[in-house]
């Protein structure tokens, strides 16, 4: 099992603005958004196991997370071109962010020693946040298991937001 991450955004908190290119080549804001819930997930690396997991889950469960009127967005230090490609791949219906010079993960507190095979290296740990419409930070998972995670966040999402 991972190690959890140590954050120091807590539920209640602003939610750290940022503005970054995506998938597409688009920028995007996340003021652009306000005044929906954002599910702002991060993720290690583009088309690796556990990350396609977790993506097509959200893939999956967008038409029902975007009746709920929420936006989903995931976030890694991948490129633009990488990001395209792994949209394109997997059929992802939401745009990835391309967070190479690492300040939104830093911003968000999910860039941080890791482990693997007894060796230790900085990465991104896979989190999720969930944004109030308020830009208030609703909910937060640091222990995720990529193919139950989209149904959590839903869960949440429709409990929070009827």
């Amino acid at each position: 099992m991972p190690k959890e991450p140590t954050l120091t955004l807590k539920v209640g908190d602003p939610a750290p603005s940022f503005t970054t290119q995506t998938s597409g080549g688009s920028t995007l804001s996340l003021l652009d958004l306000k005044g929906k819930p954002v599910i702002l997930y991060f993720y290690p690396r583009d088309d690796t196991p556990g990350c396609t997991k977790e993506a097509c889950g959200f893939r999956d469960a967008h038409a029902r997370i975007h009746h709920e009127g929420a936006v989903v967005l995931g976030v890694s230090a991948d490129t633009v071109k990488s990001h395209d490609k792994f949209v394109k791949k997997f059929d992802l219906p939401f745009p990835l962010l391309a967070d190479m010079e690492k300040k939104i993960v830093e911003a968000y507190g999910v860039w941080g020693e890791k482990s693997f095979m007894g060796r230790k290296y900085m990465g991104i740990h896979r989190v999720t946040f969930l944004i109030g419409p308020d830009g208030l930070i609703k909910r937060i998972w640091t222990i995720v298991k990529p193919e139950e995670h989209a149904a959590e966040v839903l869960a949440a999402l429709e409990s929070l937001f009827p």
